[in-house]
């Protein structure tokens, strides 16, 4: 194969990937719809991001910058466009920002011909990723992400400290950093601000953790305010979502995209992280909050909302499903989630059907012996119409 078809056959298989159709899988359980194909991987990746297409500098066409991974994409409706800012990771293990878009929620989506360049302010940062989108009603576009430098406190090179960077943006094009958030806790993780205002103050969602990747005595999820967005810090911050002994959230859990405001509440969706013989198991989860109590959880359904299957349960780090972004449009939600840190999936469903799951599903009843009272309960219920019914 000559170095120009070759090239030809590079862009033609990008093509292909870019064009394909998603159609909705056989999975249904009344709450959400998966589709077949995930939205973004790392075959959506522009060629010209990789390959150095000049035959005298690289004739045998080979990658120069791999990618090796595209997950965890903070979502926005912006422009008529489905916007989905994506984690990319390179085959060298640095994450950077890359925005794809596409008119359509669940097919379509393309890169920008260039990742996002976000101010370099942090000379000790040396990887950034998992950014939570909100549009706030001051009128900017944040982007709250991680920003992880080495542990000079420590000789083992697997350390790492974990702070909320923060960024804001007008026009997805140009980016101002912002001082990185300011808690009481020595690391902080899966931070997302609050799209309004409360008492005149910006309000984040917190998740104050010791280590790196443990929470240690890090309680959940927590609500905290500033006064100035500028100089983000936060006195205090208040338990809202917190971890409990053989849930899903025993281990840790971490608010996911920017909540959703609805008649009856703010829903959030979250991840839960439980701690297995193979290793961590991330699901994602749902709860609603009071519209006037940004700390009253008024609906929190048992279980997990959402969690890997198939092939989904595959890749870098594997049994991990993990959102940090959902768009919201004329009553139809689209939750963008990670599988196995390596691609990017969609789940369709509505604000009504969301509503109706997180105040008509029971509980976790916490005890074997309470869940399965719990589930008989059910069972009988069913016994009777199902009886009426023959």
């Amino acid at each position: 194969m000559t170095f120009n078809e070759n090239k030809n056959r590079i862009f033609s298989d990008y093509e292909e990937i870019i064009n394909r159709k998603n159609s909705i899988s056989d999975f249904n359980n009344g709450i959400f719809l998966r589709y077949n194909n995930p939205v973004l991987t790392s075959g959506h990746i522009p060629p010209f991001w990789k390959y150095d297409f000049c035959e005298e500098t690289n004739p045998y066409l080979m990658e120069r910058l791999g990618v090796n991974a595209v997950f965890n994409a903070g979502a926005i409706y912006f422009n008529d466009k489905y916007c989905l800012i994506a984690r990319v990771e390179g085959n060298d293990r640095k994450s950077f920002f890359a925005i794809a878009e596409s008119d359509s929620p669940t097919e379509g989506f393309r890169f920008r011909n260039h990742p996002i360049i976000l101010p370099d302010t942090c000379p000790e940062e040396t990887n950034v990723y998992d950014m939570r989108l909100t549009l706030h009603e001051d009128g900017y576009i944040y982007g709250v992400f991680c920003s992880e430098s080495k542990d000079i406190n420590s000789r083992n090179l697997s350390d790492a400290c974990a702070s909320a960077g923060i960024v804001r943006t007008k026009d997805l094009d140009n980016w101002e950093r912002l001082p990185n958030l300011i808690t009481k806790s020595s690391q902080q993780r899966n931070v997302t601000l609050h799209p309004e205002f409360v008492d005149g103050k910006y309000a984040f969602y917190t998740r104050p953790q010791d280590g790196f990747i443990f929470a240690g005595d890090g309680g959940g999820i927590c609500f905290g305010v500033c006064s100035d967005i500028t100089n983000p810090v936060i006195e205090n911050e208040v338990l809202l979502s917190e971890r409990r002994y053989h849930t899903i959230t025993e281990e840790k859990n971490g608010e996911g995209a920017t909540v959703i405001k609805t008649e009856k509440g703010y829903i959030h969706i979250a991840h839960g992280v439980r701690n297995t013989a193979a290793g961590l198991r991330y699901v994602i989860y749902l709860y609603v909050t009071d519209l006037n109590c940004n700390t009253k959880i008024i609906a929190q359904p048992g279980g997990y909302l959402l969690a890997p299957i198939g092939e989904e349960r595959v890749g870098d780090v594997s049994n991990v499903v993990f959102t940090n972004g959902a768009i919201e449009k004329d009553g139809n939600v689209y939750i963008y989630y990670a599988s196995s840190d390596t691609r990017v999936h969609v789940a369709s469903t509505t604000t009504e059907r969301l509503l109706d799951y997180a105040f008509n599903t029971p509980k976790d009843a916490m005890r074997s012996a309470d869940c399965v009272r719990q589930r008989n309960l059910l069972i009988t219920k069913n016994l009777k119409l199902l009886t009426l019914e023959d």
